[in-house]
């Protein structure tokens, strides 16, 4: 499914226009990076939990040179699937 089926889809459920879904959809999508930098995770109950984890800091080599380099320690985002959401794919 793609966004612009989700809002349809979103919208009928709800009763509003796909306009108004489709800002709506937005601002979410909007707010969970702003969640993320903000508290390090988003929960939303049931569906799923997005976090930040750390990424530590190691050696890797180039495949292009066989060269080893210096990976520093980064923060990236992760999810961890909710109860309701496992329960509807099975």
């Amino acid at each position: 499914m793609t966004k612009q089926g989700l809002i349809e889809r979103s919208a009928e459920k709800a009763n509003i226009s796909k306009a108004e879904m489709g800002r709506a959809l937005d601002a979410i999508l909007e707010s969970i990076p702003e969640g993320l930098q903000e508290d390090g995770e988003v929960v939303l109950v049931g569906f799923g939990k997005f976090l930040v984890k750390e990424r530590a800091a190691r050696d890797g080599i180039n495949p292009a040179t066989k060269e080893t380099i210096h990976i520093p320690a980064k923060k990236v985002p992760d999810f961890k699937v909710g109860s309701k959401l496992k329960e509807a794919i099975k």
